[in-house]
């Protein structure tokens, strides 16, 4: 199968119904007031968690996500129906970014853990809402409140207990596929694994653990130098790092060198990474060079404070002990919060503004929450609405901001998809 770890996708959620201006029209019910119902909300786009998915191959296929719009209330004070929500299945491990700024907003690690991608729209007011006991001819209604749209980034981190690392051809894939049914491709040339496989190691009939056999790693990869990036994004979440050294140096490299560049490239890119629990797994023992050189290894990684074995993923010589003692290092895991991902944005004061001179095509231009989903849900061809809408622009206090700013006469104005003249009131 196709394996991707990274997609983009368009989400928008529908905009709430409009809210109904009618009034009460029956045989012997003399003036009948405002029976206008409220719109239905819009749907959302939802990210759910799925623990049958492994990859984000489908969003290569379909990047639109477009739910549908509320329903419009009627007469008779009937409420407009509410629209569908539209559900989207990720893998577990999906980290969800905003396109444009990269911040994180949702961590989907639990199976049926969700996240509400964009929000529909609430319906509009009716003009029955608005009836007071000295105001009964309310003749306005409020339009549906627009649904949010964005393009988002999913990013998948695999989920694994155990990391294998190490450099390229030192023998990861042939120890997965030893203790494992995983099927990794093996062959005798580099990055030979391109995308992350996991395995299923049972200890006996009620213990197991997941290992991950990940791309090979070289010098620079904190770098983005070769897979880089790609790989070590997946180590993050794992608790404990199988660090594969070919103690016999097959390719002509030394094993401490080798042991040392790789930890280096951990401890660049994430302190936190450097600190993981680690056992060092001297591979290749049954080659004749590796048992020469076990000594020499065993020496400088003990000094180092590492555990370290011996194994032979050939012959699988050695790979049972190893399995039972890195399940007895998960045993004795302790969660330090080593995920580093901040989520969400802070919330802000939703009647904040921000008057931005000159605009984008006109002398001011208006930034704001509540500003910008009142201009879109204000009826400005009904007179109380207009009415309704200046109270509550003073209310905000963008009036004084603008005298503040210097605003002339007959100077325009932006808020969002509305340009306006201003006139002095």
């Amino acid at each position: 199968m196709l394996f991707t770890d990274r997609a983009r996708i368009y989400v928008e959620a529908g905009s709430g119904g409009d809210g109904a201006s009618s009034f009460r029209r029956e045989k012997y019910v003399a003036c009948g007031g405002p029976d206008g119902g409220n719109g239905g909300r819009g749907g959302s786009v939802i990210l759910v968690a799925d623990k049958n998915l492994n990859t984000l191959v489908d969003f290569r296929y379909k990047r639109k996500y477009v739910a549908r719009r509320g329903t419009n209330g009627s007469a008779k004070n009937c409420t407009g129906a509410k629209a569908d929500d539209v559900f989207v299945k990720v893998p577990l491990g999906t980290v969800v970014r905003d396109d444009v700024t990269r911040v994180p907003l949702a961590d989907l690690t639990k199976d049926g853990d969700q996240y509400v991608a964009a929000r529909g729209g609430r319906g509009g007011k009716g003009n029955a809402c608005y009836v007071t006991s000295t105001k009964q001819g309310v003749t306005f209604a409020e339009k549906g409140e627009p649904g949010t749209a964005h393009w988002l980034r999913l990013e998948l981190k695999m989920l694994a207990d155990v990391g294998l690392v190490g450099y390229p051809s030192v023998g990861k894939s042939s120890i997965v596929a030893q203790v494992s049914a995983a099927r990794p491709e093996i062959a005798a040339y580099h990055f030979t694994t391109l995308a992350p496989i996991l395995g299923v190691v049972r200890i006996d009939q009620d213990s197991s653990f997941v290992i991950a056999d990940l791309p090979g790693l070289i010098e620079g990869a904190s770098k983005g130098v070769g897979l880089g990036h790609d790989f070590l994004r997946h180590i993050e979440r794992t608790k404990v790092i199988l660090h594969v050294v070919d103690v016999a140096g097959v390719e002509g490299r030394n094993p401490i060198e080798d042991f040392d560049k790789i930890n280096n490239e951990l401890k660049l890119y994430s302190e936190k990474l450097s600190r993981r629990p680690q056992l060092v797994v001297a591979n290749k023992m049954d080659l004749p060079e590796g048992a020469e050189k076990y000594a020499k290894l065993e020496e400088y990684v003990t000094k180092k404070g590492y555990p370290i074995m011996k194994a032979s993923a050939a012959t699988g010589e050695g790979l049972k002990e190893v399995m039972y003692k890195l399940y007895q290092m998960l045993q004795q895991y302790k969660d330090e919060n080593t995920d580093e991902i901040v989520l969400g944005r802070a919330e802000e004061d939703p009647d904040k503004f921000e008057v931005i001179t000159p605009g984008e095509d006109t002398d001011f231009e208006i930034k704001g929450k509540n500003i910008e989903r009142l201009v879109a849900m204000t009826n400005f061809d009904n007179d109380e609405a207009l009415y309704r809408f200046q109270l509550i622009w003073k209310r905000l206090g963008i009036e004084d901001a603008l005298k503040a700013k210097g605003i002339q006469e007959g100077q325009s104005v932006r808020i969002k998809d509305m340009v306006f003249d201003y006139k002095e009131q």
